[in-house]
């Protein structure tokens, strides 16, 4: 008799060897129909491979995560099989699923793929898939692969890199490839597929290998569902932050200065700088104190922190100075430098908790295919902050981090959020640094507060830092992406590294607890994702320009001064369309730049001390006096929800 454990604890038994299709069909006929993979034991699966023996077992259908990623995986069989058709002195790499979609690596050797060659493979890929093929996973020795492969070098580094026993080929139709399994059953139920756009990339992601043509695709069960995925795309194409920071003036980047360094322009600065004043003004509130660190840190701090053997390697190279030996680095994060700040003083138990903050900017070398815009940067501002507590402090101080971050987050219109419990590897300790007693209490401290809190969490192994696990506050966009903004970890390592402790009741010395937390997580990536949210159209409080004044000639610029002066006493900002233009043009122009307020003053206007009010998106709101607009501004850009009382 063989046990099947399903997700919600009950057992089924079968007499035999059963499949998870049987599985599926002993449960429901509808299940069975919708049921493309299955994750058995922990591993995704073909729904046909038999189960010999107890196991647990997931049925996946197009709905689930992991159902999409064997469905997507199995277009790219489809993706190769119909280059090879047109292409078949190509040489096949891999193909793996991705978040949205699939790729496949190609070398195509003396010939070219171009965008006018899409329509055809989509058309064979939606040919091939109509007859239904079976996707038949196999093995295959170590030396049978190699032949069948040995005119493709890149086939055979990866066949050479296995074990006889751990190799599987899939054939489907007339197409057969290397692969390791997790394929929907038949190639019928791909419905819909666009190749999206192909773009270079180097074997195994190294430089100094061959590039490669990567064919980028995405299918559907159905062709509605193409329809509403391109929809987004497009809207996507609209809200894109590098496109609306052009735009609007947000930002720049200059080769000169150097790739993955943001140039901030005035408007990106006011922008920037009202965030900073906003979580300055709640972090006061909570009990923080600002401190500032220097750009760069002598060699040996992060030594210490243990940042120089996790990434030394692969980060900035030490700076070196006139001084033999002397060796500086451009600091990567801010916590070793706050270490050394708490430091400076003898702490008390009566003392903590310290909260120190700090708009830290921190430099990363990341490989120029990795850079993004503002959202992966080389270097980039944290609003960073360190609290250094007792244990029995931990809990609370943890709680009002998690209180603070729903308050910003909501503040900014994000509400639709998942908390991410990161934690480290537990197949790969070797990566993080610190006792498994400390990793330990550390996890069970996020894990208690988030559920305190009421939080809706997920567990991620391997998604910790190094010197300790996170929260991290995984946020969706307007076009349903997932980021990571928010994060806040809980670290036992780093003060028994830089030999922190305070005076404790007993009059003896203990190590303090360290909270690393950001809500933003940093500044760039947080305004990206900002201006994507709101398509530009920021909240008004946090719009850099938040009127213009558009006057019907320039006999009314002075009185526009006038009345922009008084604007700008009572913190509210803009400018003045001094151009010879109609006022139609002006009002379209602003509407473009994305203005909130359009203040039209003319010979009325001037006579009686008032303005003519249109607000973006709601239209003409009649005359008001100056003062009345400003207590109407002041009413509608009020920051309506409060931080609750620590």
């Amino acid at each position: 008799m063989i046990k099947i454990t399903l997700p919600d604890g009950s057992i089924k038994e079968f007499e035999n060897a059963v499949t998870p299709l049987e599985v599926a069909k002993s449960i429901s006929e509808g299940l069975a129909r919708n049921t493309i993979s299955a994750v058995v034991n922990g591993t995704q699966t073909e729904i046909s491979t038999p189960i010999t023996t107890d196991s647990t077992i997931q049925l996946l259908t197009w709905n689930d995560d992991l159902g999409k990623k064997a469905f997507w995986h199995s277009s790219a069989h489809l993706l190769a099989q119909a280059i090879m058709e047109f292409y078949p002195n190509a040489k096949l790499t891999i193909g793996p699923a991705i978040d949205s979609g699939f790729y496949y690596d190609v070398d195509f050797g003396d010939e070219s793929l171009s965008e006018k060659d899409f329509e055809k493979i989509e058309k064979k890929m939606l040919e091939n898939a109509k007859k239904d093929a079976s996707f038949n996973l196999y093995a295959v020795s170590k030396a049978d692969a190699l032949k069948e492969y040995e005119g493709n070098e890149y086939k055979t580094e990866l066949i050479s890199n296995l074990n006889d026993g751990e190799i599987t080929f899939c054939t489907h139709d007339n197409f057969t490839d290397l692969c390791r399994g997790g394929h929907i059953p038949s190639t019928g139920i791909v419905k819909a597929v666009k190749i999206l756009n192909a773009a270079g990339a180097y074997w195994r992601g190294d430089e100094k290998n061959k590039q490669l043509t990567r064919v980028y695709g995405i299918s559907f069960p159905k062709q509605k569902d193409l329809t509403e995925y391109l929809e987004r795309l497009e809207e996507a194409k609209r809200r894109d932050h590098r496109k609306l920071g052009k735009e609007l003036g947000i930002f720049a980047f200059s080769e000169k200065v150097g790739a993955g360094l943001p140039l901030w322009l005035p408007k990106g600065t006011a922008l920037r700088k009202k965030l900073e004043n906003f979580l300055s003004e709640a972090q006061k509130k909570s009990g923080y104190e600002f401190v500032m660190s220097p750009h760069i840190g002598a060699k040996d701090l992060y030594v210490t922190s243990g940042h120089w053997d996790k990434y030394g390697a692969d980060s900035f190279q030490p700076i070196k100075t006139p001084n033999e030996g002397e060796e500086f680095m451009l600091k990567p994060m801010n916590c070793p430098h706050h270490c050394e700040i708490y430091k400076v003083g003898q702490w008390s138990y009566k003392d903590l908790p310290k909260r120190f903050a700090e708009f830290g900017t921190v430099y990363r070398y990341e490989q120029s295919g990795e850079l993004h815009g503002l959202t992966r940067v080389r270097g980039f501002t944290q609003d960073d902050a360190h609290i250094f507590c007792t244990p029995d402090q931990l809990l609370a101080e943890f709680e009002n981090v998690i209180d603070l971050t729903l308050y910003v987050f909501k503040s900014l219109g994000f509400e639709d959020f998942v908390t991410q419990v990161s934690l480290r590897d537990p197949e790969n300790k070797q990566k993080y640094i610190g006792s498994d007693e400390n990793w330990k209490k550390a996890e069970d401290a996020i894990i208690q507060a988030a559920e305190k809190k009421g939080l809706k969490t997920v567990v991620e192994y391997g998604e910790a830092a190094f010197y300790g696990p996170k929260l991290d506050f995984m946020v969706k966009d307007a076009l349903g992406r997932s980021w990571q903004l928010g994060t806040i970890q809980v670290d036992y390592n780093l003060p028994e590294r830089f030999d922190l402790w305070y005076t404790g009741s007993d009059n003896e010395k203990h190590r303090p607890v360290m909270i690393h937390r950001a809500p933003f997580g940093s500044m760039e990536r947080f305004i990206a994702i900002l201006l994507e949210n709101t398509a530009g159209d920021f909240p008004l409080w946090l719009a850099p320009d938040q009127f213009i004044i558009l006057p019907i000639s320039e006999k009314y610029v002075d009185y526009a001064k006038k009345v922009s002066q008084l604007l700008e006493n009572h913190d509210i900002s803009g400018l003045i369309d001094e151009r010879n233009e109609k006022t139609g043009k002006k009002i379209r122009d602003a509407e473009i730049k994305k203005l909130p307020f359009m203040l039209i003053v003319g010979e009325n206007e001037e006579a009686n001390g008032t303005v003519s009010v249109r607000r973006r998106g709601e239209g003409d709101l009649g005359a008001m006096s100056v003062e009345d607009f400003i207590n109407y501004f002041a009413k509608h850009s009020a920051i309506s929800n409060q931080l609750s009382a620590n």
